[in-house]
């Protein structure tokens, strides 16, 4: 990246300008982690139309933003920008002023791409080795209320901890107007990338950033019976259940409706919850919990995708561990399946959410990492032959068509009724469920197969 940059960067200092290379990829870059793909320069010296004319040496220009223009060059993957002023871009600023107006002393440390120069005014690299979060400068850090969220995940991923001022800057801001697409942004770098995720939950908590997300806060000090949860309330419970869930994470793109499923899951606790003779019960959770999930997910404006994956894997995560307990049959299995299907989930990714829930907990198996419900419901979908996209149809239209049906009414209540006689029994012939199903048509008490 850095080497590809070079002939830019020399181009411009012949302009009379110098490109720094700043925030995350500097940062990870001293972290000794892996570089973040894209690359943020920002140049000094030059104005905007100064700048632009160089980097169309090198292709085109692509332009975004108004009062802080940032500029691409196609098929580069970096963003260009002069420093910001109080209110547009100022190029007569130099580094070190420059840095104060970044979030964080850790993202306010440059990197001069030609010597190679660590630009460090702040004292950026004694936060990273210390772990501690701290505002570039405490005038400007509420700027962009969102750099509350952006503490909340770099708390998470790099293990950091807040000091008190940024703590206290932190509570005074306000979220309530940020757009939800970029609250988004921030909690999938939460969800995706900590290895923790609990601990940005707990920056929201003691920043009482929690205040703006109430589907969480709603959580806090809601009880759970110590014989299933000895680990303590709801809101202990989703932190650590969050936890074990980013040990399950694959890399792949149903990570997110994983991680968000197990965010959710229990939403619906603080309304389901009652005492009684001793005991806590929060009978009927799931169905309440889709309810709080989807007004959580609406506000932080979640693809419709994701959302409708999210509510099914909230409403249905309990089956992993109920269905073997109970002996279910095979037909439940295959029902489960199907409207698992119908939100694009299938029963792989809703055992891992379960086994998260499970995980999350201070009961001996979950100490030892053992959830034998979850395993005996992954091995009685194969023995099944449940697919992951659930089982299709045997009986289609033509099927009916060709035994002489006229198109009409019908078709949807012998369909449907074939569908359950395909997952009563698992049969694949489609004559013999259409037999099946045509019989019950005329016969009051069905007699289900076997599997």
């Amino acid at each position: 990246m850095i080497e590809a940059l070079r002939p830019i960067a020399l181009a411009i200092r012949a302009r009379g300008g110098r490109a720094v290379v700043v925030g995350g990829f500097v940062r990870d870059q001293l972290l000794g982690l892996s570089h973040a793909k894209d690359l943020d320069v920002e140049v000094f010296g030059l104005t905007a139309v100064e700048l632009e004319g160089v980097l169309r040496g090198f292709g085109e220009v692509l332009l975004f933003g108004r009062a802080f223009a940032v500029m691409q060059v196609a098929g580069l993957a970096a963003d260009f920008a002069l420093p910001r002023g109080e209110r547009a871009a100022d190029p007569a600023r130099d580094f070190a002023s420059a840095a104060r107006r970044r979030d964080l002393s850790i993202n306010a440390i440059g990197l001069d791409p030609l010597s190679g120069e660590i630009l460090d005014p702040l004292g950026g690299r004694a936060d990273l080795a210390a772990r501690v979060l701290r505002a570039a400068d405490p005038r400007h850090f509420a700027d962009d209320p969102l750099r509350g969220l952006r503490v909340m995940q770099l708390a998470a991923r790099f293990a950091m901890e807040p000091d008190a001022e940024l703590t206290l800057l932190c509570r005074a801001l306000d979220l309530s107007t940020l757009p939800g697409e970029r609250l988004r942004v921030e909690f999938d770098k939460l969800l995706l990338r900590a290895s923790q995720p609990s601990r940005g939950l707990e920056v929201l908590r003691r920043t009482d950033m929690l205040r703006f997300f109430p589907e969480l806060e709603a959580l806090v000090g809601v009880p759970q019976d110590p014989t299933w949860h000895p680990e303590g309330d709801v809101w202990v419970h989703t932190g650590m259940a969050l936890d074990a869930a980013a040990l399950l994470r694959t890399g792949q793109p149903d990570d997110a409706a994983l991680m968000y499923a197990v965010l959710c899951h229990d939403f619906g606790k603080p309304a389901a919850t009652r005492e009684s003779d001793g005991r806590v019960r929060a009978h009927g959770h799931p169905a309440a919990g889709v309810v709080a999930t989807r007004s959580f997910l609406e506000r932080l404006r979640a693809p419709s995708a994701l959302l409708a994956q999210v509510l099914a894997l909230v409403e249905h995560h309990l089956a992993p561990a109920q269905l073997p307990r109970d002996g279910a049959s095979p037909k439940a299995y295959r029902r489960l399946a199907r409207r698992l299907a119908a939100a694009q989930v299938g029963p792989a990714l809703l055992e891992r959410v379960a086994r998260a829930d499970q995980w999350g907990r201070t009961t001996p198996d979950t100490r030892a990492r053992r959830f034998p419900a979850g395993d005996r419901f992954l091995e009685a979908i194969v023995h099944l032959a449940i697919p992951d996209g659930g089982p299709r149809d045997v009986v289609l239209g033509r099927h009916l068509l060709a035994r002489g049906f006229a198109a009409g009414p019908d078709f949807a209540r012998i369909l449907a009724r074939c569908r359950e006689v395909q997952d009563e029994t698992g049969w694949s012939d489609p004559d013999a469920i259409l037999g099946r199903a045509l019989a019950a048509e005329s016969t009051p008490d069905d007699v289900s197969g076997s599997s």
